[in-house]
């Protein structure tokens, strides 16, 4: 709800490369390649910047700038000019190739409006701070060969009267103030349009838009004066007696006060006594139960950063929740603070262990070589000791916490500017991950799937994930990462195998270098029936059914080809509703099936690939692929011929359900009494009833009547 005379519009740029190359393009195509034009050849400006692109023979070319009058009669502002005059623009030239100059113009002045008593030309007297017409001219010498008209409008910003770099917000007493005393100050020191309570506005800003203030609890009238007030007396609302019974209260005790805070007591201060003071008993602890944040020994919560609304942030440890984040994080110089730079200090902090005692988070540092990882054009930054990673473990037992142990990833960085860094906690029961269950007792939509592998001479599961590609950066295999089946999402995803000209004449080893990959996504031999397994419970688990491809016999090392390659591992699942708890489906998992699909490679040999085959450094990129497929298995009563025709009259797959058209007359309809419904019901069937059996023979005996 801005005012359109306030609103600031962004700039107008055409800096976009695709949009360049387009142009470039189509120029090169319609003119002659010595002519000299500028595209666009005229501009709206509402920004303080603005560009364009001259197109053509640039060399030898000069670029001149001035203000232009328009014509009030004919609309021109006359013939180009070589002449050079002073305006308040910067004109800006960057080579975009041979035949293609980017021309930027630069406002040199600052666009907040002007105080009462302010004189300095740097700031806008009034809120249309710039209305001008400028025209940039290519010479050649001093002969125009091209022109560019700018028609620059640009409204003044509103600033706050007080701005600071101070972060800190202020908020007024509670008790006596409402926290909301300004909803409609949605920014912080800035003014907001319409908004009257805002102090951010100076009375520059509250004279545009004093009458068109954001009017009830939005616009600041957050404490209105209750009914039953003598103020709110009203001699054409109020009745006679309102005199006599309206209560008369400062505007401090208002009910609406409570709506914006939770009221809070003062205790009383004990008074000088000479009895022996009364020692306090300790402060009892509070053990931790899952999913409560952990909390430091200065009451403050053990925070690093997660994901919160798509971005990252620092956010409270809970309890037995282990996560793993990547954090992107861009920059302009070395840091210098956390979390890309932290201390010791800062890390090695107390922890409550929720017994009562305190745990210290013992640091150990992992140094890596130099990090290269600076991508195109611009300053390259030289960072030392940044931080790379925070791996946190938690040991616990029952509700405490024992021990914590962080390891610390640090190393040289050279970029340029972009940085990409990891979190993780994970929760240990002495050395086995604490690892949440997928549902109970089924398996419910969106939980992994939960497998593992039978530990040695013992009758006791160990979790291990079942997994599928997930690509990453280049997508090849070498730096792909994986994540867990998901139950009931079917998905497909994969990564890419460089093959070269070598390769193709060891198939054997090339069979067993893809093997190995699709083997390491899958190291569990049993998974879960239902979603909360007991790991030493063996009736819980079922064993995966693993069908081994049939190997060609076929020999074929030296022919530049390799056959019975297993490119694509397939997890097919089958699993079963067994019951229902709160109205949500418990899903069991019947079997599950890994089965490879086989594939012929061969290199690419033709056009312009044939380097490939010649030149054993080349290689051509092979797909890998991994997908998983659930199946329900459906144990109700057989369908008739009429179902499975007409699906449209099911109930149990459409919402407008034809059988259920006199479900309102039976005893399960609760909208109303029974009697009431049934009596309904009987009048609307009478209706219909009525003229369908007796139209026939009324029109008859009253046609037999006539004939009389």
């Amino acid at each position: 709800m801005y005012n359109s005379k306030m609103a600031y519009i962004g700039v107008l740029s055409a800096s976009i490369s695709g949009r360049t190359s387009f142009v470039l393009f189509l120029v090169s195509f319609v003119r002659p390649q010595n002519a000299l034009v500028f595209q666009p050849s005229f501009l709206i400006s509402n920004g303080p910047k603005v560009s364009a692109f001259l197109l053509g023979n640039t060399s030898r070319i000069s670029l001149n700038l001035k203000t232009v009058s328009v014509s009030i009669t004919t609309g021109s502002t006359g013939s180009p000019s070589c002449v050079t005059e002073a305006t308040r623009w910067a004109l800006t030239t960057e080579q975009m190739g041979k035949s293609a100059i980017r021309v930027q113009l630069t406002l040199n002045q600052s666009l907040h409006l002007c105080g009462e008593n302010e004189t300095s030309p740097d700031c806008c007297p009034k809120p249309q701070c710039v209305l001008e017409t400028l025209q940039v001219s290519a010479c050649l010498g001093s002969r125009p060969q091209a022109s560019l008209l700018i028609q620059a409008t640009i409204n003044a910003r509103l600033f706050p009267p007080h701005a600071g770099s101070d972060n800190n917000t202020v908020f007024p007493n509670q008790v006596y103030q409402p926290l909301g005393v300004c909803p409609c100050d949605l920014t912080s020191r800035a003014c907001d349009v319409r908004c009257c309570c805002d102090q951010d506005c100076s009375n520059e800003d509250l004279k545009i838009f004093a009458s068109h203030c954001l009017l009830g609890p939005f616009g600041g009238q957050v404490s209105p004066a209750p009914d039953f007030q003598c103020s709110v007396h009203s001699a054409e609302n109020s009745p006679d007696w309102f005199e006599f019974l309206c209560v008369t209260s400062p505007p401090e005790n208002n009910p609406y006060l409570g709506l914006f805070y939770q009221g809070d007591t003062i205790a009383p201060r004990p008074g000088p006594s000479f009895q022996e003071p009364v020692r306090s008993a300790p402060m009892p602890f509070t053990p931790y139960i899952q999913g409560s944040p952990v909390v430091t020994s200065d009451d403050k919560y053990f925070a690093i950063p997660q994901m919160v609304l798509g971005r990252c942030s620092g956010a409270p440890v809970a309890f037995l929740q282990n996560f793993e984040v990547e954090c992107i994080t861009r920059f302009n110089s070395c840091p210098t603070g956390p979390p890309l730079k932290t201390l010791q200090e800062d890390l090695s902090v107390d922890v409550l262990n929720g017994q009562g005692g305190v745990v210290k988070v013992n640091l150990t540092d992992d140094k890596t070589p130099d990090l290269f990882l600076s991508s195109g054009q611009g300053e390259r930054l030289r960072c030392e000791k940044m931080t790379l990673a925070l791996n946190y473990k938690f040991y616990w037992k029952e509700n405490a916490i024992t021990n914590i142990s962080l390891t610390r990833t640090v190393g040289r960085v050279i970029s340029n500017g972009i940085l990409t860094t990891r979190y993780s906690v994970v929760f240990l029961n002495g050395d086995s991950m604490a690892e949440p269950n997928s549902g109970n007792p089924g398996y419910q939509v969106g939980r992994p799937v939960i497998a593992g592998i039978l530990v040695n001479n013992t009758e006791l599961i160990q979790r291990t994930p079942i997994n599928v590609w997930k690509p990453v950066g280049d997508g090849l295999c070498s730096t792909d990462s994986m994540k867990p089946v998901v139950f009931g999402e079917n998905s497909t995803s994969g990564c890419l195998l460089p093959i070269g000209k070598q390769n193709m004449t060891q198939c054997d080893l090339l069979r067993e270098t893809v093997a190995a990959l699709q083997s390491s996504l899958t190291t569990a031999a049993y998974v879960a029936q239902r979603g909360n397994p007991d790991l030493t419970t063996m009736t819980d688990w079922l064993n995966i059914s693993f069908v081994t491809p049939n190997s060609s016999s076929v020999m074929n090392n030296n022919s530049g080809v390799c056959s019975d390659i297993p490119f694509h591992q397939h997890i097919s699942v089958w699993s079963l509703t067994t019951s229902m708890v709160d109205g949500i489906p418990q899903r069991e998992i019947q079997a599950l099936e890994i089965s490879y699909g086989m594939s012929t490679w061969a290199l690419d040999c033709r056009g312009g690939s044939i380097s490939v085959c010649e030149d054993p450094e080349k290689r051509q990129l092979f797909p890998i692929i991994s997908s998983v497929t659930f199946f329900d298995i459906d144990t109700g009563p057989a369908k008739t011929r009429f179902q499975i025709n007409f699906t449209e009259y099911d109930c149990d797959r459409n919402d407008v359900c034809w059988p259920e058209l006199a479900f309102p007359f039976t005893r399960h309809y609760t909208g109303e009494p029974y009697f009431l419904s049934l009596a309904k019901g009987m009048v609307l069937v009478f209706m219909f009833v009525t003229p369908a059996i007796l139209g026939t023979p009324w029109r008859q005996i009253r046609q037999a009547w006539r004939n009389v």
